[in-house]
């Protein structure tokens, strides 16, 4: 499987009463497809995975893919700081439908590099689906290092990988060490453009939560080789990317979406919503580009 273009990491929208809002989840889902994106990424970070119960991650699984009904890729959040729990998530999803895992390294207990081979070999080796590993070392505090990378490539169901690292570097070394099969996506709205020049296949994208459209044409530009129009597009979305990152993901991916009339509700505890200064410069952001 070779995947290329934009999948949006959908929001787990909330109710007032801090339950799953199903119905605008939907409805985002839909505004997602509509737009033509190529795939859709529940409950990954910007899904709160890590406040959802059991139950509710596997009902957002299977709301997504009821809702895509294959209109696209469903690439299911399975993974865990607990190897076993990472396992039933990631059987789950396959026994409901969906098309791929993407698996986040463990978190919290920094396991050492072959603690991560370790963790993933196990996965691999158990539930035959295709597997992109994720590497966000901001919220993990361990990085996946691309020699270890290169190692899980050679499992025939680890197609790929989700790099937030925001380095360059190593984003090359994937690319060098692991070939032209193996899939790297941007986790970083930021630097889509060069991690797809540098030879990447397209993104996980936050911020096409709300403008799927702008978002995918910029991918397509770059993918396509249009390198003028795929600048031009970077540098209209660029302010955005940053600012939806101005506190915690997705606080302020959820102001704004509010702010648009989205589903979206209050982040979960211990997220909070985002300060009244960081609330107004995402509006002006929003303004700027005639969102609002």
């Amino acid at each position: 499987m070779k995947l290329k273009g934009l999948y949006t990491a959908i929001i787990t929208p909330f109710n007032k009463e801090g339950r799953i809002d199903e119905d605008g989840l939907r409805e985002n889902i839909e505004y997602q497809i509509k737009n033509r994106v190529d795939g859709v990424v529940p409950v990954g970070t910007t899904g709160e995975s890590a406040t959802l119960s059991v139950e509710e991650h596997r009902k957002v699984v299977e709301t997504t893919v009821d809702q895509v009904n294959s209109r696209g890729l469903v690439i299911a959040g399975t993974g865990s700081n607990n190897t076993d729990e990472a396992i039933e998530y990631t059987k789950h999803a396959k026994d409901v439908g969906a098309d791929v895992a993407l698996m986040i390294s463990p978190y919290y207990n920094k396991p050492t590099q072959e603690g991560i081979y370790q963790h993933y070999k196990k996965i691999a080796e158990t539930v035959d689906i295709p597997i992109i590993i994720y590497t966000v070392p901001s919220r993990t505090m361990v990085n996946i290092e691309p020699e270890t990378t290169k190692k899980l490539s050679e499992f025939p169901n680890i197609i790929g990988i989700k790099d937030a690292s925001g380095n360059l570097n190593q984003i090359s070394r994937e690319i060098m060490l692991c070939g032209e099969d193996f899939i790297v996506l941007s986790g970083d709205d930021s630097i889509n453009l060069p991690i797809i020049s540098l030879g990447g296949d397209g993104a996980i994208s936050v911020m096409s939560n709300i403008i799927p459209k702008e978002t995918g044409e910029l991918i397509r530009e770059a993918l396509d080789g249009n390198l003028k129009k795929a600048k031009e597009m970077h540098y209209r979305l660029y302010n955005l990317s940053k600012v939806l990152f101005i506190e915690t993901s997705p606080s302020p991916l959820k102001a704004a979406m509010t702010m648009l009339g989205m589903p979206a509700g209050e982040p979960r505890l211990p997220l909070v919503p985002v300060k009244d200064e960081s609330r107004e410069e995402i509006r002006k952001i929003l303004q700027s580009m005639g969102l609002l």
